[in-house]
């Protein structure tokens, strides 16, 4: 499987956001491998690996739960190079937004943005990692989300409240949970399927203060020419399974096997097998993945019942669904539910 790199000035903004909250610059390198020096080249690349590192050993360094949510407050232009003066440089929100989806890769190798309708007829943006099993940082996954708003406000000039935020990963502790609530103006909902923010069409139609056309066609086209410098952007074995696989669920569990994969895919069950394994992972536990990640999103919208939800998982039977959420969860979907309604209600 092909490495996944970042941009090396990520690492050196975790750096400095660490430095500015009182950490050594020194001593935060010495435990991660990584040198400020390595982001004097604008092109230089760091792996995924350390940039974790370095955001869960600023976390720890600070004591700060909410690193990444305090890290996305000091943002400010210029920071990401070229990534950030294309996405400053569009007319309204919703096409920084889009520039972000499109250009993203200039900064990541894995990191994809979505940009589209949201479930109350605004804006939906997801951000999830395209290699399946690659495990992020809270902390990442939170400064994303929060730089939405934080930069979203400096470009319009005014508060960017969101009308929902969802996180996949479970609930962090009270004074991060705090943070959260302060800095969207909603309680995010945890444990869900994807990474997501929604903000209202007024709110994605805001135009961009500082938006110059010119400016605008000089950097676009800067962006592209380096974009194409970039290696092609290639979906992985798995990427391609998850991809049918969501497609393929709902018809039943002969639709979403094996055999209905490999046969979307031109390639024998033996060659699907064998192109898995050399990427680390297995068919039975990406379906199950799968499974559990919109398990966790279709309990989360009380319209849809819970057997419905066996059915559109591929399970021929209410039982079965049941038996692997509690293997999932240590808990049942209805349990699950009512404590969902408990934490909303509070």
């Amino acid at each position: 499987m092909l490495a996944i790199e970042v941009s090396a000035g990520i690492g050196a903004f975790i750096v400095n956001a660490a430095a500015a909250a009182g950490v050594s610059r020194a001593a935060l390198e010495k435990r991660t491998g990584f040198t400020l020096s390595r982001a004097d080249d604008p092109d230089a690349r760091i792996p995924i690996e350390m940039e974790t590192a370095l955001w869960e050993e600023a976390a720890s360094a600070t004591g700060d739960s909410a690193f990444g949510l305090h890290a996305a407050e000091g943002l400010r232009p210029g920071v990401f190079d070229v990534l950030d003066y294309v996405v400053r440089a569009a007319p309204t929100l919703r096409a920084s937004f889009e520039r972000l989806a499109r250009y993203n890769r200039l900064v990541h190798d894995a990191a994809v943005f979505v940009v589209g309708e949201g479930r109350s007829g605004g804006v939906r943006i997801e951000h999830s990692l395209s290699r399946p099993g690659v495990v992020q940082s809270r902390h990442a996954a939170e400064f994303t989300l929060a730089s939405l708003v934080v930069v979203g406000a400096q470009m319009s000039a005014a508060p960017l409240a969101p009308v929902a935020v969802e996180l996949r990963h479970p609930a962090p502790d009270a004074a991060a949970r705090a943070a959260h609530l302060r800095l969207f103006g909603i309680a995010p909902r945890y444990d869900r399927a994807v990474n997501a923010l929604e903000l209202t069409g007024e709110a994605a139609a805001r135009p961009v203060r500082t938006a110059d056309p010119l400016l605008s066609r000089v950097v676009v086209r800067h962006a592209e020419a380096l974009l194409a410098e970039r290696p092609a952007a290639t979906e992985t074995t798995a990427g391609s399974v998850r991809r049918i696989l969501t497609r393929l669920l709902g018809d039943d569990e002969a639709g979403c096997s094996l055999a209905a994969v490999s046969a979307s895919l031109h390639m024998s069950e033996r060659s699907l097998q064998r192109r898995l394994a050399d990427e680390g992972v297995t068919f039975d536990a990406l379906l199950d993945e799968l499974r559990r990640e919109l398990a966790l999103r279709y309990l989360a919208d009380e319209k849809v019942a819970i057997a419905e939800i066996a059915y559109l998982l591929g399970y021929s039977e209410p039982s079965a669904f049941h038996r692997a959420f509690k293997r999932w969860t240590g808990t049942t979907p209805a349990e699950a539910r009512q404590r969902r309604r408990h934490e909303g209600a509070g």
